[in-house]
């Protein structure tokens, strides 16, 4: 079950990967998903974009510079939805999930990966990783 309250940081393993992603919401209410690339993670398969926090860095800060640095955006409004725990055979992560309603510029896949707005209706004909599954449930039930 995630963890809805954004602004408990929990201890995070030292195997733990802490991630911030961004659900950007354009003026059509569709959001924006990436595909990860086949040779990543979880590659193949859809995704709210962001990444890694960089050490010292807040949750916020890492989710702005890294859709700047995927996606070519400029956040001007964002604020927590939700967090998740997920525990891969391979991998633990801890993703911090902002939603994005004030940005500026044209996304584009900076780093070279497939980007679609899709409709709230359409999420579930996407293909997720597990950790964000509950994500998307959550957007299909309070959007």
């Amino acid at each position: 079950m995630p963890n809805t309250v954004p602004d408990q940081q929990p201890a995070l393993a030292s195997n733990r990967v802490h991630v911030a992603a961004g659900i950007i919401v354009n003026s059509h209410g569709e959001i924006l998903l990436a595909k990860r690339p086949d040779h990543t993670h979880q590659g193949g398969l859809w995704e709210f974009p962001g990444g890694k926090l960089d050490a010292g860095e807040s949750v916020e800060q890492a989710l702005i510079r890294e859709l700047h640095e995927e996606l070519g955006i400029h956040i001007h409004r964002c604020e927590p939805f939700m967090q998740v725990e997920h525990d891969y055979a391979d991998k633990q992560v801890l993703l911090d999930f902002w939603r994005v309603t004030g940005f500026a510029g044209e996304p584009k896949g900076a780093e070279g990966q497939m980007i679609v707005w899709v409709s709230l209706q359409d999420l579930p004909d996407y293909s997720f990783p597990a950790a964000n599954r509950p994500v998307v449930e959550h957007l299909l039930a309070t959007m």
